[in-house]
C-alpha cells in the first residue's frame, strides 16, 4: 500500500519510544496503555479518538474519514495511515508515543513500517497481550453492554484471528514482539508490562 502525501515527520527526533499494543478484544489493551502513557510521559494513540479528532477538527482527512463512517464502511488503510501521520507530527510524540487499535492488519503495518524506516523511526516494542478465549467472554460480559453480547463477543474474536493476530509472526520475525500473560490483577499485568518495556530501553 503506498501513501500519496507529504509527510511531516521528516521534523521530528529519530530518539523515541514507539511501542504497538495487539491482543483480542478484553485483553486489556487501552487499560494498560493508559497506565503506561503515565509512566512514559507519552501519549496514548487510539485510533478510534485519532480518526474522532480528524473529523471534529475538520481535516481533509478527517472529512473523508467521515464519508465512509456515514455510509457504515471501514475507512481505508490509506485515510487510517494518513491521520496517524499526522497525529505522529504533533509536538506531544516528540519523546515517543503507544499505538492501541493500530496496525490492526499485516497491511497496515507493513505501510507503517515503510513509513517510519523512511524517517530513521523503526518501532521499538510490540507488547502482544495474551489472555484465553474464554476469560475474553467472561471479561467483555462483566461489561454488560449490548455490543459485548455472546454472538458479537465470538464475531469480534472470528475477525481477531483472521485479521489482527497474523501482525503476532510478523513482529516476531522482526524481533521487536513480546508477549505477556495478561490474567490477573491490572496491576499485576503493567508490571510484566513495565519489566518488558524497561529491558527495551
Amino acid at each position: 500500500m503506498s501513501l500519496a502525501l507529504e509527510s511531516p515527520l521528516s521534523t521530528l527526533d529519530s530518539d523515541l519510544m514507539r511501542i504497538v499494543f495487539v491482543g483480542p478484544p478484553g485483553a486489556g489493551k487501552g487499560t494498560q496503555a493508559q497506565r503506561l502513557k503515565d509512566h512514559l510521559g507519552v501519549p496514548h494513540l487510539s485510533t478510534g479518538e485519532m480518526l474522532r479528532e480528524a473529523q471534529r477538527a475538520n481535516t481533509p482527512l478527517g472529512r473523508e474519514a467521515a464519508q465512509f463512517f456515514e455510509a457504515g464502511k471501514l475507512v481505508p488503510d490509506d485515510v487510517v495511515l494518513g491521520i496517524v501521520v499526522e497525529r505522529l507530527a504533533d509536538d506531544d510524540c516528540i519523546r515517543g508515543c503507544l499505538f492501541d487499535g493500530f496496525p490492526r492488519t499485516v497491511s497496515q503495518a507493513k505501510a507503517l513500517d515503510s513509513l517510519l524506516a523512511e524517517h530513521h523511526m523503526p518501532l521499538d516494542l510490540v507488547v502482544a497481550i495474551q489472555i484465553p478465549d474464554g476469560e475474553v467472554h467472561q471479561r467483555l460480559a462483566s461489561r454488560g453492554r449490548i455490543d459485548d453480547a455472546a454472538e458479537t463477543v465470538r464475531e469480534r474474536l472470528t475477525q481477531y484471528r483472521h485479521s489482527t493476530e497474523p501482525l503476532l509472526d510478523y513482529y516476531r520475525r522482526q524481533s521487536v514482539l513480546r508477549s505477556v500473560d495478561g490474567t490477573g490483577t491490572p496491576d499485576e499485568v503493567f508490571g510484566r508490562i513495565r519489566s518488558i518495556v524497561e529491558a527495551a530501553r
